[in-house]
């Protein structure tokens, strides 16, 4: 029930269609019924089991009334025209009557499809920007293809069994509930025998349905799996091939996929047996009620005459269908609301890099960013500290390098400059206040990243540079790619600046696609510059220029620079060395080395190399 009322709050910016909808339900099924209804008193009429009623009767707001009208007009087209144009009459009233039943079904729908895209599209909405706004954390704790099945496979479930559910639960119930009271109406002793008999056949079917909300969650979360699997082939394509493992990953996903088929086809012909169970219920029900209705019948019953029994069955028979719609629905309901609680669990996870409501506006770097006792933790435990009791200041202007083994915590300490993760002990102020009490869009507005791996987009070489700052013209991004050595290789390419570079830029070489990341953090123009091992990963040449647009980029700026490689922060101003999450040492470059420590070690093991 939580889960539907969280739907319903997503279909309330529509209430208007959704109203629309209703009644257009509400119309189709009137129409419906009336038109099935009118068979009892005309074969009455026309056989001649009831006198004509050629005296126009006072009008009531009533049925009995409505029925005397009925039955008035009839007759007098009986009277003057012959029976043979009546029953031609009669036929073309009723097609008229379904006509119009069917129009109005139709503009239930057509409304409704408002309603359920909308949502659907408020649904990723939401989920894109929650996602987006998580903190770094999240990410390595969920699978990417988990995410994204719950952001589009889990959403197209809510659409198409939720929504059709809640569409059912509204006009089903009232087909019923509207018919069982024209039930009534003909025969109350009869309709009471039926009302005994629906509970035993709605227990049957619900008791049938209890265990597939758990499958369905279970093939959610494998088909999450599977997306995951995917994604990583995707990615390391040519690892996989370069150790000859296609075999093995297809082995991996066939075992994994035909695992998912066998839950599937389980959950599937679950879900497949509510109609033809609920159908052939519903027909057992009504061989009962023909069995019991023919013998009072027969039994001369003044309460029921052979065509009230006829008009009876057609409208008892009518009820079938819903009832078979409402039983599909719920099956598809619980199908739905396990994919309903994926979304959920994402929606409400908690992020804990949050804004203070009191925090500050603050665009310019005046001074300095200064680590105060800081110590990190990713999952808050004190025995898993990556960073123990950090004390740093970076000074305007100048550059600070950190370096030390992998696993020091280097990138750790970077990361928490920009937010992307809170410190759990300690604070890091920038010009004197908090990054808690600074507003995060300005807060990182003040930051270029670049780091080792290149983060490009599937888009036009233009479009990555520009990449959130769009106010920019065309000279800019120019002027920013020359100072990132990025033009002359951007003109070559074939249709220059508007050329796609592919996923991940992988159109481009691994010093094409830096140079396009640093072209990117040149027209952001930052005061503060992070750059996380930016040159690693290249080759010799690749390497030059990429340091060359490095140091054109530095110009003037505080820059905090992870290095692998020491020959390119030999100049820092500071060389701040790590290990195990503590600084060690720290000083310049010749500092460091006559201090004949753990920089002189990590120094002279890369001139031996």
């Amino acid at each position: 029930m939580k889960n539907i009322k969280w739907m319903l709050s997503y279909v309330k910016p529509y209430w208007k269609q959704s109203v629309t909808n209703v009644f257009f339900n509400i119309l189709s099924v009137i129409f419906s019924l009336f038109s099935l209804t009118m068979v009892v008193p005309f074969l009455n009429l026309l056989f001649g089991k009831q006198e004509l009623v050629l005296t126009k009767p006072i009008f009531q707001l009533s049925a009995d009334s409505i029925v005397e009208y009925f039955n008035y007009y009839l007759s007098t087209i009986i009277n003057e025209q012959g029976k043979s144009s009546a029953l031609l009459y009669f036929c073309l009233l009723v097609a008229s009557l379904f006509f119009l039943k069917n129009l109005f079904r139709y503009l239930a729908v057509y409304f409704f499809a408002t309603v359920r895209n909308g949502l659907s599209r408020d649904l990723r909405d939401d989920l894109y920007k929650k996602v987006t706004g998580l903190n770094l954390a999240f990410f390595t704790r969920e699978r990417k293809g988990d995410i994204i099945s719950r952001m589009t496979s889990d959403v197209q479930e809510v659409e198409w069994t939720i929504l059709s559910s809640i569409e059912a639960v509204f006009k089903e119930p009232f087909t019923i509930i509207l018919s069982l009271v024209t039930l009534v109406i003909m025969s109350p002793k009869l309709t009471l025998f039926i009302l005994i008999m629906l509970p035993v056949s709605g227990f049957i079917i619900g008791s049938t349905g209890k265990a597939l909300k758990k499958a369905a969650t279970e093939g959610q979360r494998r088909m999450g799996v599977m997306l995951s699997m995917i994604e990583e082939t995707l990615s390391g394509i040519r690892i996989i091939k370069a150790f000859t493992a296609e075999l093995f990953t297809i082995k991996r996903f066939m075992n994994y996929n035909n695992d998912y088929n066998k839950l599937m086809v389980k959950m599937y012909r679950r879900r497949d047996l509510a109609s033809p169970m609920s159908e052939f219920l519903g027909t057992v029900v009504v061989v009962i009620v023909m069995w019991f209705g023919g013998q009072m019948v027969l039994a001369g019953d003044n309460d029921l005459t052979a065509s009230v029994f006829i008009g009876y069955i057609v409208v008892f028979s009518q009820i079938i269908s819903p009832a078979k719609a409402f039983t599909t629905a719920y099956y598809n309901l619980q199908k739905g609301l396990a994919s309903a609680e994926r979304i959920q669990t994402i929606l409400n996870t908690d992020n804990p890099i949050k804004e203070s409501q009191t925090a500050k506006s603050h665009s310019e770097f005046t001074s300095s960013i200064e680590f105060k006792n800081v110590s990190f933790a990713y999952n808050n435990y004190n025995e898993d500290l990556i960073l123990k009791g950090i004390n740093l200041t970076v000074t305007k202007g100048k550059t600070v390098a950190l370096v030390g083994q992998s696993g020091a915590g280097k990138t750790t300490l970077a990361d928490l400059i920009p937010r992307f993760y809170d410190v759990i002990d300690g604070d890091i102020f920038i010009d004197g206040i908090s990054l808690k009490e600074i507003k995060m869009t300005d807060l990182r507005s003040l930051m270029g990243i670049v780091t080792q791996e290149s983060i490009l987009f599937n888009d036009t070489v233009y479009n990555n540079i520009v990449f959130g700052n769009e106010s920019v013209s065309k000279d800019d991004v120019i002027r920013a790619a020359k100072i990132a050595n990025a033009h002359e290789f951007i003109e070559q390419l074939e249709n220059g600046y508007d050329t796609n570079i592919g996923d991940r830029g992988g159109k481009l070489s691994g010093g094409q696609r830096q140079r396009i990341s640093i072209a990117r953090a040149v027209l952001k123009n930052p005061p503060i510059l992070i750059l996380d091992e930016a040159t690693s990963a290249l080759d010799s040449e690749s390497e030059r220029l990429v340091q060359d647009a490095l140091n054109k980029l530095m110009q003037n700026r505080t820059s905090v620079i992870i290095a692998h490689r020491l020959s390119t922060i030999m100049h820092a101003d500071e060389i701040v060395v790590m290990q195990k999450g503590e600084i060690v040492e720290r000083g310049s470059h010749q500092q460091l080395l006559n201090q004949n420590g753990t920089y002189k070690k990590l120094h002279d093991m890369q001139a031996f190399l």
